[in-house]
């Protein structure tokens, strides 16, 4: 589906299911060089269950156009600028790494239109290592190297991780080198610089009342367990899930594991 968001068109996947404003709806929001085909398996089964499902492309990712925003804060007014454009007053947000921060200060930002949050692979703060820093603005494919290595709990996922002949960590790179082709200015970089510089995180997760979850890889290494202190302890009601056997690409690696308690988590009353 196409929306006009800032004078530019955005792209979002709605499950393979026509949009309908009256269902409650699901948004969905990728990480760094990443667009909506991260959330394939989990938004086809919210789709098909009763919800509405919208699994943004962030500008300057995949098909929405534009330059990729260069701070947190530009994204989350992005996003609630998209809910209003497809009609939608309030919605669950769920949100993957940097999109985990952008779904929190949307929430700080906009309390009454989150029904509730969703932090998938969440730091805050999260720091971008300068050598990373530098390398995806210098020479983009390494960048793309050490992400992919440090995002997996494993070169081979078993048993045949999520269906034979599927390959986590060969998708996952193809997608960031598919990403920089439609883009090549430095989306990596912005995308990191955004992360790294994101200063309202504890603030943010302070104003937190509606129903929240962490959903954690436990052999993460780009947000791991003890990054995401910060934020748990701002959210004290929030309900922590470690997912076992999985690094940063939760929805890759233990796709169902992660399905299962998006949905559980979904479909709990609103208001706590």
């Amino acid at each position: 589906m196409l929306l006009t968001v800032q004078e530019h068109d955005a792209y979002c996947y709605t499950g393979g299911k026509p949009f309908d404003a009256a269902l409650p709806t699901a948004v969905f929001i990728h990480g760094a060089q990443n667009d909506h085909s991260v959330w394939i398996l989990q938004t086809r089964y919210f789709a098909h269950h009763g919800f509405n499902v919208l699994a943004v492309d962030l500008p300057g990712h995949g098909r929405s156009k534009g330059a990729a925003l260069t701070t947190v804060e530009a994204m989350a007014d992005w996003l609630l600028a998209l809910l209003d454009a497809a009609g939608v007053p309030q919605a669950i947000l769920i949100g993957h790494s940097m999109g985990s921060l952008i779904a929190l200060e949307a929430l700080f930002r906009a309390p009454a239109r989150v029904a509730k949050i969703a932090l998938v692979g969440t730091a805050y703060p999260m720091k971008v290592s300068e050598a990373l820093l530098d390398a995806s603005l210098n020479d983009e494919q390494k960048a793309f190297d050490m992400v992919n290595i440090w995002s997996h709990s494993s070169i081979a996922q078993k048993p045949s991780c999520p269906g034979p002949g599927f390959y986590a960590m060969g998708g996952a790179m193809r997608l960031k080198q598919r990403i920089a082709k439609i883009n090549p200015d430095h989306v990596f970089h912005t995308d990191f610089q955004a992360c790294d510089a994101y200063a309202h995180g504890e603030q943010a997760a302070g104003s937190v009342k509606c129903p929240a979850l962490f959903l954690l890889g436990e052999r993460d290494l780009m947000t791991p367990a003890k990054a995401t202190a910060t934020l748990i302890s701002a959210i004290p009601h929030g309900k922590v899930v470690r997912i076992e056997g999985s690094g940063h690409e939760l929805m890759a690696e233990q796709p169902d594991s992660v399905l299962d308690a998006l949905f559980s988590f979904a479909q709990l009353p609103d208001r706590q």
